[in-house]
């Protein structure tokens, strides 16, 4: 399954936390968004782990599923990819 995932954390830390699941399971698109492509068992454990971080009375996490045919709509105008600051090189 295709899903587009939206965040909106309050927390630096949490969101953080966040941002390191989602890299996990799909690409990081835009400052809190993502595209994952997800087995059921895969999303499932997705939204399991991401639950045991936000706080639900501060944050929100949205899941919006894509068709197949509505994948290849998907069509951005401008701007430039995130660049990941969270990654480290040694």
């Amino acid at each position: 399954m295709f899903v587009l995932v939206c965040y909106d954390i309050s927390e630096d830390k949490r969101r953080t936390k966040i941002h390191n699941i989602l890299k996990s399971y799909g690409e990081w698109k835009q400052y809190s968004v993502f595209h994952c492509d997800v087995t059921d068992i895969q999303y499932a454990r997705m939204r399991q782990r991401l639950s045991r971080v936000i706080k639900s009375e501060e944050d929100s996490i949205l899941f919006h599923y894509l068709c197949a045919c509505c994948q290849g709509k998907i069509e951005r105008i401008g701007g430039r990819a995130p660049i990941d600051t969270t990654i480290f090189m040694v």
